[in-house]
């Protein structure tokens, strides 16, 4: 049996990773691959729910510990449940938002020291990384322009803009710290472009 391979997309707020990971799955299926699509916080049904809680505005006394903790909660099930299933099965894992997130999110955005963060990911994850990270790349102003065009915006999407620089220089700086697994997609440029760079990435990683 072929081995599963492991592929998240992390990015701020309106960087385009909801239009990409559909587009992802169609090219791999296409390649004849077995992919399972999948999101964080979020997979399975109590993640779902745990999703519910931390992104309704009316929780806005959610603190910044219990925001972590609920977000590695629905980790810890969305992994036993889908993510080392079908792994095992040799299937591609494509997940939108996975660990980089909460170093991104909470650790950088709220500022929770990344031991925390670190603590708990050895906890939840034990040895599982993504093999490949696509990072949706693109100045803050641009993406809170898209997010701006939707109506019912989150309790992140609301945030002020000084917190989302905060969370995309973390991820910078992953990407940065992790060459080998990162890959930067100009997020910024036409769909054609991000679909291009998308492919170009994607051939070269499973050639």
């Amino acid at each position: 049996m072929k081995k599963g391979l492991f592929i998240t997309l992390e990015g701020i707020e309106g960087a385009g990773k909801s239009t990409a990971v559909d587009f992802i799955e169609d090219f791999l299926t296409k390649e004849g691959h077995d992919v399972i699509k999948t999101r964080e916080p979020g997979g399975t049904v109590i993640g779902e729910q745990i999703r519910e809680i931390l992104l309704k505005n009316e929780n806005y006394t959610l603190t910044y510990d219990t925001e972590l903790l609920l977000v590695f909660s629905a980790r810890a099930q969305h992994i036993q449940e889908v993510i080392l299933p079908a792994l095992s099965s040799g299937k591609i894992i494509l997940c939108d938002r996975f660990t980089d997130a909460s170093y991104a999110y909470q650790g950088g955005g709220r500022g929770i020291d990344a031991s925390r963060i670190n603590l708990l990911e050895k906890w939840v994850q034990g040895d599982l990384r993504p093999n490949l990270t696509l990072l949706f790349d693109l100045d803050v102003s641009i993406g809170m322009q898209r997010t701006k065009k939707r109506s019912d915006a989150d309790r992140f999407e609301q945030e002020e803009i000084n917190f989302f620089e905060k969370i995309r220089n973390t991820y910078l700086e992953r990407a940065k710290n992790e060459p080998q697994r990162f890959r930067i997609i100009n997020s910024a440029s036409s769909l054609e472009s991000v679909k291009e760079q998308i492919i170009t990435i994607l051939k070269d990683f499973l050639c």
